[in-house]
């Protein structure tokens, strides 16, 4: 049983983040807006691709990870 509580601690802290991250994501001023990211409008036709938004959410969480496996 002590060897679920790490894991069990771990997933609910992600998901503390991620669940604060989708209530906060609409207030950040540039996410999702960034030149780089696709956005085609015509009538009856949305298209959006967010190329850098997901370049930099890459480059953080990879960032966090690595940190993450330094402290290990």
């Amino acid at each position: 049983m002590e060897s679920l509580g790490r894991p069990l601690i771990l997933l609910g802290a992600v998901l503390i983040a991620l669940g604060l991250l989708l209530q906060l994501g609409p207030q950040l001023p540039l996410l999702g807006r960034l030149p780089g990211d696709l956005r085609i409008e015509r009538p009856g036709f949305r298209l959006y691709v967010p190329l850098t938004t997901s370049l930099l959410v890459s480059l953080a969480l990879s960032a966090l990870l690595w940190l993450l496996g330094r402290l290990r």
